[in-house]
């Protein structure tokens, strides 16, 4: 589960970078729900694993959520439309 959510993070961020580019910000509507689900397979992932194991989970969980934080920002500056 942490390789499938650093994966899914990593997919998020190169999306959230590419939403970031003007007149593409309509790109986080559909962002943000694909980093969530990434956060909460990585939530499940520390859920389950060992103590020891979780770094990747971590890492995984870490990324979605920065991607979902930086595309609602980038949602409220452009009013949802750009």
């Amino acid at each position: 589960m942490g390789l499938i959510s650093l994966l899914w993070g990593i997919v998020s961020i190169f999306w959230m970078v590419i939403a970031l580019i003007p007149l593409l910000g309509a790109a986080n509507w559909l962002l943000i729900p694909f980093a969530s689900v990434g956060a909460v397979i990585g939530a499940i992932g520390i859920a389950i694993t060992a103590p020891g194991h979780r770094g990747r989970a971590k890492a995984g969980l870490l990324l979605n959520v920065v991607a979902i934080i930086v595309g609602i920002v980038r949602l409220n500056l452009g009013f949802g439309l750009i």
